[in-house]
């Protein structure tokens, strides 16, 4: 069994950069669906959500293929055939490891590294991220972080133009949203960065050589990319620095910037601990 890989979050803290880089890696064998949801699903009993929204996906992929009148390209002929393979998976309805791990390991070489990149496993009790540890012989977490503040701001803005009727990125809406996550009143924002509950819960579930925690900073910049391959037993590889979802522009005031660093303070405090020291780029603030 090769190695089976879990990058569960941050939430817009370079997932989908770090999908692209691992999948053009020739020692891993990443599907093209990068968030699987699958153990968060399983959690909230939420697997027939899960098959309806990629019986849809499918659908609407096909449709687009059939108006345009073209075949499909490479990349979206293997995004179709992964989609109707975990389609085969999710039409189970039910809890089904094995059936999951072939999944992950389908068309993989042997000494490949295998796995998925779902954010939102970081919200999983301690209960379910012990189950994941022990699903194979050999199972990796990785834990990626990005400056709070910035990981705050950046959710925030994609919250206020899927808000928007036509996708726009306020100032007004920014700042209701980021004085609401303050308060206290958008807990699914909050709880995507909160780097102390995730650190805690993994380190009580998880083994402490099967975790690595690491800044996107480092990742891009320095030698944060090398350390995971390490960890994962892939050969170094050099990132590109395009970024993946960058959403729409807005700047923090320096009030708002403030205002955010304070209430983000244990979280500063808490990657500190995991990190054993904060990259150079965090601006913390406060």
């Amino acid at each position: 069994m090769n190695v089976v890989f879990f990058c569960i979050g941050a939430a817009k803290a370079g997932t989908s950069w770090l999908h692209r880089q691992l999948t053009q890696h020739p020692q891993c064998h990443l599907r093209s669906i990068k968030e699987l949801h699958y153990f968060d699903a399983l959690e909230g009993d939420q697997m027939k959500r899960e098959l309806s929204k990629h019986r849809d996906l499918q659908k609407d992929m096909l449709n687009r293929l059939v108006r345009n009148g073209s075949a499909p390209d490479v990349l979206l002929g293997q995004k179709l055939a992964d989609r109707a393979a975990w389609l085969d998976v999710l039409e189970a309805g039910r809890e089904d490891v094995p059936a999951y791990l072939d999944y992950l390991n389908d068309g993989a070489a042997p000494g490949q590294v295998v796995g998925e990149v779902t954010p939102a496993y970081a919200l999983l009790p301690e209960k379910r991220l012990r189950v994941m540890a022990r699903i194979t012989d050999d199972v990796r977490f990785f834990y990626m972080l990005r400056d709070p503040v910035e990981r705050l701001w950046s959710h925030v803005r994609m919250s206020a133009a899927r808000r928007d009727d036509q996708g726009r990125v306020t100032p007004e809406r920014t700042s209701r949203i980021l004085q609401r996550v303050i308060s206290g009143a958008e807990p699914q924002i909050a709880d995507r960065g909160d780097y102390a509950g995730a650190l805690a819960r993994l380190s009580a579930a998880v083994p402490g050589p099967q975790v690595l925690v690491e800044a996107i900073e480092n990742m891009v910049a320095g030698n944060g990319l090398r350390r995971l391959c390490g960890f994962l037993g892939i050969a170094p590889m050099t990132g590109d620095l395009q970024p993946v979802h960058a959403g729409l522009p807005l700047d923090m005031t320096r009030d708002q910037r403030k205002a955010a660093a304070d209430w983000l303070a244990p979280q500063y405090d808490a990657a500190e601990r995991a990190l054993g020291s904060l990259p150079k780029a965090w601006l913390r603030e406060g």
